[in-house]
């Protein structure tokens, strides 16, 4: 089992009519800047803890479970619409740092959601570093219809339970999905995650703590010009990581390139390029070390 070097303790912040649950690290103090983690989609703030081990002590950490992950509610959401999360971290911020910047991390749709909120509120944030955040493919307006339909057909498979979340008998079978997921994984880190990333229910299974209307499609396209047009508000220096793996090429199999990715970042007015060896899209976990040193060379 992995050995925690640093631990955490739980709050729960009423926002926006739910209970976010936020992992904090640290305490407060006039002379520290805020360390605010955003983790991706059907992660947890705890997800972050191996690189909060790597870093200095000094750092007062937060790091919020996203509506409807972790031990965040959903207030009965049946899908869930991208600029809440924008509005989430605004109200988190208001709590945490009501008259301060933060240094800002996102990872994934987390990295996404940082990226989008820099160029809305670029006054509130000091540094940003995105982890693997890219984006979506381009859209254009004649796949609303479609897209739409794909919303609608999807709300009624969730509503019939066919988009359900795979429970598992033990938090050993969590952790070896863990690491099917993510070779590059050892055990300890696994079964430590485990035990964060999923719950026991009232039938014994270990259920995952995300729910299975994130699943469900946007009903909205992707618009690359209103994406583009808020990376060019960002005005704090930014720093883009991504892992050697290129996880762009296995997901989307040409319609989203990596060199899109790079050409998009040309919009933002202070962007630095960093490269994570031997690893994946999940470079929090497979190199927790080499992260917490360039998060930390780029917000000293």
């Amino acid at each position: 089992m992995y050995q925690v070097k640093r631990a955490s303790h739980s709050e729960f912040v009423p926002i926006r009519n739910l209970s976010y649950h936020v992992r904090v690290w640290g305490e407060p103090a006039p002379d520290k800047i805020p360390l605010v983690l955003l983790h991706g989609w059907m992660d947890v703030a705890a997800s972050y803890q191996f690189v909060v081990d790597a870093l200095s002590p000094a750092h007062y950490v937060i790091a919020p479970d996203w509506r409807g992950f972790g031990q965040t509610s959903t207030s009965g959401a049946d899908n869930f619409w991208f600029p809440d999360y924008l509005a989430d971290l605004e109200f988190l911020l208001d709590h945490y740092a009501p008259a301060a910047q933060v240094n800002l991390v996102g990872h994934s749709m987390g990295g996404n959601v940082a990226m989008l909120y820099a160029g809305v509120r670029p006054e509130r944030i000091r540094r940003l570093v995105n982890l693997e955040g890219f984006g979506m493919p381009a859209t254009t307006p004649d796949q609303a219809a479609g897209r739409y339909v794909k919303w609608i057909d999807e709300l009624k498979k969730l509503q019939r339970g066919e988009m359900a979340l795979k429970d598992y008998d033990s938090v050993a079978g969590v952790a070896r999905r863990l690491m099917r997921t993510n070779p590059r994984l050892g055990a300890d880190k696994a079964n430590w995650l485990a035990q964060h990333w999923a719950q026991q229910n009232a039938q014994g299974k270990w259920a995952i703590l995300g729910h299975a209307a994130h699943k469900v499609s946007s009903a909205q396209l992707y618009r690359l010009d209103e994406t583009l047009e808020i990376y060019r508000r960002i005005s704090m220096p930014v720093l883009a990581v991504e892992a050697a793996d290129d996880s762009l090429s296995l997901w989307w199999k040409g319609e989203f390139t990596l060199a899109q990715h790079h050409q998009r970042l040309k919009m933002v007015p202070q962007v630095e390029m960093a490269r994570v060896e031997n690893a994946g899209h999940m470079l929090h976990h497979d190199q927790p070390e080499v992260l917490a040193g360039l998060i930390e060379r780029f917000i000293a």
